[in-house]
């Protein structure tokens, strides 16, 4: 019978190998991928292939920049539609567990996980033996202050005037008619909602977020916007929404004007700052620098670099024509 034996093994002092027996050997096979034969390609990285490519970087990315900026800075606050916001500063939703603490079939209407939500929700997942709707810590630290802009039109008429505030049109809308839909079934929607609590930081359950029904329980878009969750620890999110009526006047005349706010939402265990930005937006969204300014950083950082490069590669081609000759 044939016999395999290893030449190793018989080196170790194991049992020698038979003659004409097969020796294993632990070479590859001889194909083009096991031998590293395939072809490749390694670029060569010269003075003339990696300077032109940065002061390239650096024009586009500086005229682009400065186009953002300016175009972020000229957004007032008198033109088209007015859009107020609520700001919030040291305050991470970025955080790994708050940004997973979320039951998201839950919050599409799933019955099942309306009453059994995800353990991702912990420790916001049970209160009193009922299931949390929403559940979470996301939902638990919504944001509840009310604000109410009103106009003082003059002197003689000092009588605030109120602002109308749209609650509506706030949230995207594929969270509105996709990711956010409330339990299916007859009855009211307090029905539906039946065998669950509210959160732990919440004056009212779900169900009771708005008087009316198509922006009420999980489709509020109140809590829609609050659970789409920020990058940066200071942010802002869209609160109201102020429609201009017509042309021939703007959205928010000229004149003083009084903000009410209504305090619930504390932000002295976080040391946070609470702000209220009214803005309008452009072809690139509300007033936001940020992008701009990053744009321009990354062309200058860009072009500074060609320029030292450049002049590192001047001076030492000429050191070596001078020691060649």
């Amino acid at each position: 019978m044939a016999m395999n034996c290893n030449p190793k093994d018989e080196v170790d002092g194991g049992p020698p190998c038979a003659p004409g027996g097969a020796a294993k050997t632990r070479r590859p096979d001889n194909t083009a991928f096991k031998q590293q034969r395939l072809p490749a390609w390694q670029p060569i990285l010269t003075a003339g292939t990696v300077l032109p490519t940065f002061f390239i970087v650096g024009l586009i990315f500086i005229p682009i920049g400065i186009g953002i900026f300016v175009t972020s800075n000229n957004i007032r606050e008198i033109e088209g539609n007015v859009f107020m916001y609520y700001g919030l500063s040291n305050f991470y939703q970025n955080h790994r567990r708050y940004v997973k603490s979320r039951d998201d079939s839950q919050l599409n209407g799933d019955p099942s996980a309306l009453h059994n939500p995800s353990k991702e929700c912990e420790p916001y997942r049970r209160n009193e033996d009922l299931p949390i709707a929403p559940c979470g810590a996301i939902a638990n630290s919504m944001f509840n202050d009310t604000l109410e802009l009103f106009l003082v039109s003059n002197e003689s008429d000092p009588t605030p005037k109120p602002i109308r505030l749209q609650r509506k049109g706030i949230a995207w809308w594929t969270d509105k008619h996709v990711k956010f839909r409330n339990p299916p079934g007859e009855g009211t929607l307090e029905e539906k909602f039946k065998g669950t609590t509210k959160p732990v930081n919440w004056p009212n359950p779900v169900y009771m977020l708005d008087s009316e029904e198509d922006n009420n329980g999980f489709i509020n878009e109140d809590l829609i916007v609050w659970m789409r969750t920020a990058a940066l620890p200071t942010f802002r999110k869209l609160y109201r929404l102020i429609e201009r009526t017509d042309d021939l006047h703007p959205t928010l005349p000229a004149g003083q004007y009084f903000l009410n706010i209504t305090y619930n939402y504390p932000v002295h265990s976080f040391d946070g700052r609470k702000r209220m930005i009214l803005s309008t937006i452009s072809w690139m969204g509300g007033k936001n620098p940020f992008l701009g300014i990053a744009y321009i950083t990354v062309g200058s950082i860009s072009f500074l670099l060609g320029v030292v490069l450049l002049v590192i590669n001047h001076k030492y081609r000429n050191s070596s024509n001078t020691a060649d000759t």
